[in-house]
């Protein structure tokens, strides 16, 4: 399909705070081999955005050094061995970066066509959150019909997206949020308890909810603040998956003994450094288990706010304050 030489894209003027972005002019992606070149109609705004805009997480050598990591909108070229996907197909994908953009080129393995009844700006809410939740609540961690899991940061994209999986998928589901009205929002998405962390101590919620049994999953974003109540409220052979560092990357003086005496594991993946295989993996994965209960209306994602991608130094504030419960995406 006919498209530009040059796009309008956020770029940076230097690391800091939004305001450090700016809208400016360059020249299209090209797609490689095994890549698919996309219109953008909408896309996610994510924490990596937030880290990559103040040099705190730099993208691979290999990616557009252009923020966003989940776009949504129409194929308009493909590259050689692209299988599956042509021009005209609408598609939602986990972008390597380059998705505050007009225009993104993203793997072939690392797209999914939009959801029945979706548009771009409910399909732009979905890759990031749903590969990052599949890949560590159930891949990695196993979370497994019948089990429960302590899901923290209940109210975020990720939460949001990981309570309605894993109450859709059969398990009994924890959740932390820090407002009254974010714990109401997780009660609404599957959490058949929600804890304010800033009345409660989850820790000895879980015990009396649990009969002092513990959850056999926690997936945790804070770290190093939650890490020791994390692992007492894990049961037998539970496991602690970690996707972020909220509350810092170091954990001193952490009583490690529940480790060995409760056989617990403790594992944690960024999305980022993984490869095309194992993304497509995902993707798969995605494709066969998550989709359908999208398009049965089991799950959706949750959307706080939609803006136009000039307004992206308001959107990214708005991840920053951190009020919002759901997904924050921009419109192109």
């Amino acid at each position: 399909m006919p498209h530009p030489n040059s796009m309008l894209h956020v770029g940076l003027n230097g690391f800091g705070g939004p305001e450090a972005m700016i809208v400016t002019e360059g020249p299209v992606p090209q797609p490689k081999d095994g890549e698919i070149l996309v219109r953008v109609a909408a896309a996610g705004i994510n924490r990596p955005d937030v880290l990559q805009r103040k040099g705190e997480y730099p993208p691979p050598p290999d990616a557009s050094p252009i923020l966003g990591l989940e776009i949504a909108g129409e194929v308009v070229a493909v590259g050689k061995d692209v299988k599956g996907y042509a021009p005209g197909d609408m598609v939602c994908a986990l972008a390597n970066g380059g998705g505050y953009a007009q225009y993104c080129t993203v793997p072939a393995g690392q797209a999914l066509p939009f959801p029945k009844g979706y548009d771009a700006v409910k399909a732009a809410a979905l890759p990031e959150t749903f590969f990052t939740v599949w890949a560590n609540l159930f891949m990695m961690a196993g979370l497994k019909k019948g089990e429960s899991v302590l899901i923290h940061g209940g109210s975020s994209g990720i939460g949001t997206t990981a309570i309605q999986l894993a109450s859709a998928l059969g398990a009994r589901v924890f959740a932390t949020a820090g407002s009254a009205e974010k714990c109401e929002a997780c009660l609404g998405l599957g959490a058949s308890r929600a804890i304010n962390y800033r009345e409660e101590d989850f820790v000895a919620v879980i015990a009396q909810e649990t009969g002092n049994a513990g959850v056999d999953v926690v997936l945790d974003m804070i770290g190093a603040a939650y890490f020791e109540r994390n692992l007492k409220s894990l049961a037998r052979d539970g496991r602690l998956s970690m996707i972020a560092f909220l509350g810092g990357a170091v954990a001193e003086k952490v009583n490690l003994v529940p480790i060995m005496t409760r056989r617990l594991h403790v594992t944690g993946s960024a999305m980022r450094p993984r490869t095309a295989a194992e993304k497509q993996e995902i993707r798969d994965a995605l494709l066969a288990t998550a989709w359908p209960l999208l398009e049965a209306g089991r799950v959706a994602p949750v959307i706080h706010a939609v803006m136009p991608f000039e307004k992206v130094a308001d959107a990214h504030r708005m991840m920053e304050e951190g009020d919002h419960i759901g997904k924050i995406v921009l419109t192109f």
